[in-house]
């Protein structure tokens, strides 16, 4: 991983930018997106940022580009037409400690911007580390077409009802559960403001407050590409995973947080994923060969799933 990835709050934060041209204009528009104070330093700018100076959005210091420019900003970003002066821009920053970012030219760059889909509060970011820009713009493209436009309405509904559910429900388990019966409500797609959503909400949370254990038996074979989507979204939903000598490459498309505990045999795993069932979790058993039916003797709910084909 060449790249990092991360979120960083610029609000209010002193950003330079050295260049006026079109190049700038679109690195000062994320900037301001994100409510940095932001400083363009160039002999001449854009028609685009002038009109940003007059509206008292940006400054401007009016000048070529000196080393003695860089003084107090936590960012620098170096947009002009010349490499010899991009370079010299970054080696300034980089010995005061600061982060700059030189365009079209990763091997300068202390952060690269992703290509962003954008539902403010929620954003999703793709990069390549700059290695294959058309398909990032690609996948950015896809993701769009997959994604609802409400979703930002649902991000900040989501953080807007954060506090009353810790209230509500005692623990972060009870709070994901609850979410999770909300964000898949077969309607959500559909609502256009806050108060369908808090139709939506009151109605979710009439259901059972705690939801009953499951047991996912994932029959993985040896090709991670074979796995349903069913079987990943169980794989995400489990908060235990169980198995008896599963590949890792399936293991790790199980949720992040979720406990994962490898056991001497199959009898053990199937005696444990109902242990911890019949006390309301959700158990994923990972194994390479079907398991009969009859092995499992708990009430709980389960569900079978198959990734194998008929080669395995």
């Amino acid at each position: 991983m060449e790249f990092f990835p991360a979120f960083l709050r610029l609000t209010h934060k002193p950003v330079l930018v050295v260049g006026g041209g079109e190049v700038a204009c679109r690195k000062v528009d994320l900037l301001l997106a994100a409510n940095a104070a932001v400083t363009v330093v160039s002999p001449d700018l854009h028609s685009y940022l002038n009109s940003l100076l007059n509206a008292g959005k940006i400054e401007h210091i009016s000048k070529p580009f000196h080393p003695d420019d860089i003084h107090g900003y936590v960012q620098v970003w170096a947009t002009t037409d010349s490499t010899e002066l991009n370079h010299l821009v970054a080696d300034t920053a980089r010995e005061k400690g600061i982060w700059t970012n030189v365009v079209d030219d990763p091997l300068y760059c202390d952060f690269i911007t992703p290509s962003m889909v954008d539902r403010s509060p929620l954003q999703v970011a793709i990069s390549s580390g700059g290695a294959a820009p058309v398909l990032v713009r690609f996948l950015r493209e896809k993701i769009e077409t997959l994604l609802p436009q409400n979703l930002g309405l649902i991000g900040e509904f989501a953080g807007s009802k954060r506090d009353y559910l810790k209230q509500k429900f005692a623990t972060v388990d009870d709070r994901r559960k609850f979410w999770e019966r909300f964000l898949r409500h077969p309607q959500l797609d559909n609502v256009r403001n806050e108060e369908e959503l808090n139709q939506l909400f009151d109605s979710t949370l009439q259901q059972s407050e705690q939801s009953a254990g499951a047991i996912y038996v994932v029959h993985h074979g040896h090709d991670v590409e074979l796995l349903s989507l069913k079987a990943l979204r169980y794989m995400q939903q489990s908060e235990l995973v169980l198995h008896a000598g599963a590949p890792f490459d399936f293991i790790n498309l199980c949720r992040r947080d979720a406990e994962r505990e490898q056991l001497d045999s199959i009898e053990a795993v199937i005696h444990e994923a109902q242990h911890h069932a019949a006390a309301g979790v959700r158990v994923c058993i990972l194994h390479a060969k079907p398991l009969e039916k009859s092995a499992f003797t708990a009430h709980t709910a389960i569900e079978w799933l198959s990734s194998v084909d008929a080669q395995s």
